[in-house]
């Protein structure tokens, strides 16, 4: 690494925070990094907090206050974990003070603050990247690799949900997920976010979409404290007062995509059963993938050209060399896990900001998500098809 380093600014502690802290630390051990990331300071609304999580992670200083990490002049890398209300905030603040940024998705709340976003990010000539992890699963990569090598023809259908449960329980507390004003949209903008976002990677921009929200439970316990993402198992506790949901509970739409292709998705926090149940299936011409999250290590490809009667789906253990992140971790056959999507993103955020190339997904390209997410909440409201 010949000495050059990076610091960095993260801002958030939560779930999200940890994430990225593990993928700071470990990068470098893996990766043949041309800057080595320094954990300079960790900000989140509770000093205490903060500190604690500081000593946990191996930051070297803690905050209350994100405009002191964004002011600091031995900063190069603000890394927003926060909530989505501030996320537009603190980018536009970070890319005038010359900061590079990682912002975790969806980007902002609606296009206007990500259009925001993305004039500070061009105007500043810094490097900017939408923390759409599951980009870096490498299976994922390799079927980016499969429709890029023409290996499944032309795109017909992009079928994708996220379906989770945690919070089908009725006395699951008001977390901020689930407060409009500082989340933007529910599981539409938290999970379909994801989806949308592979659908654009793989196959193509979405012009236009009809789509339907629901919420299932309109009350919850305000949280007496702030916790995981499960009621049941020593996360989030609520009291007995009750405020109201304000976001979508389960989101579905259709999509029209520019090359011709068609996409359901769907998203749901009450899909029981589901606790992290990430799928898309890709159909082509020539052949087809499919992915499943929770089978992280694997892809399902069908070979139309294979001969008659030795035809169906076979299933790649993507854990060889030659695959897209394997070589930096296990011989082939040893697997890797959620967390090394976000080591994965670290070094390529790390190296890019040396090259200063950019690093995808971009802040525009977060952007052309939210426009897909804004569109499908236009649709909602009106039942009818809405141009993105």
């Amino acid at each position: 690494m010949a000495g050059k380093t990076i610091n960095v600014g993260l801002i958030g502690y939560g779930f999200m925070g940890k994430a990225h802290s593990n993928g700071y630390l470990s990068a470098p051990r893996y990766f043949n990094l041309k800057a080595e990331p320094v954990l300079k300071v960790v900000c989140g609304l509770e000093a205490d907090v903060a500190a604690a999580f500081a000593e946990q992670w191996g930051w070297e200083s803690s905050t209350s206050d994100w405009r002191e990490v964004v002011g600091r002049d031995d900063i190069d890398l603000v890394d927003i974990s926060t909530p989505n209300n501030v996320h537009k905030e603190i980018a536009v603040a970070a890319a005038q003070a010359g900061k590079h940024i990682m912002c975790e998705k969806p980007l902002a709340m609606n296009a206007a603050e990500g259009e925001a976003m993305v004039k500070a990010a061009a105007a500043a000539k810094i490097v900017n990247m939408v923390n759409h992890n599951y980009r870096r699963v490498p299976a994922v990569a390799l079927a980016k690799q499969m429709i890029d090598a023409g290996e499944l023809g032309d795109i017909y259908h992009f079928r994708g949900v996220y379906l989770q449960d945690w919070i089908v329980d009725p006395e699951f507390p008001l977390v901020w997920r689930l407060r409009k004003e500082l989340t933007g949209s529910g599981v539409h903008g938290d999970l379909n976010a994801h989806i949308i976002d592979l659908a654009l990677w793989l196959v193509g921009g979405i012009t236009e979409v009809t789509g339907m929200m629901k919420t299932f439970i309109t009350e919850r316990p305000l949280p007496s404290e702030e916790g995981s993402l499960a009621a049941k198992s020593g996360g989030a506790k609520g009291g007995k007062k009750m405020g109201k949901v304000t976001v979508d509970d389960a989101t579905a739409f259709l999509a029209r995509f520019k090359g011709g292709a068609i996409g359901t998705f769907e998203s749901s926090r009450f899909a029981t059963g589901r606790r992290n149940g990430q799928r898309f299936e890709i159909n082509g011409s020539k052949g087809s993938i499919v992915f499943e999250l929770e089978r992280l290590n694997e892809l399902q490809f069908y070979n139309h050209s294979d001969a008659t009667g030795r035809q169906g789906f076979r299933l790649i253990q993507v854990t060889e060399p030659s695959h897209p992140y394997i070589a930096n971790y296990w011989p082939a056959g040893h697997i890797i896990g959620w967390e090394h999507t976000f080591i994965n993103a670290v070094a390529d955020v790390i190296n890019g900001i040396v090259a200063q190339k950019d690093v995808h997904p971009t802040f525009a390209e977060g952007l052309a998500t939210q426009r897909v997410l804004d569109a499908v909440e236009q649709s909602a409201a009106s039942g009818r098809w809405v141009s993105v």
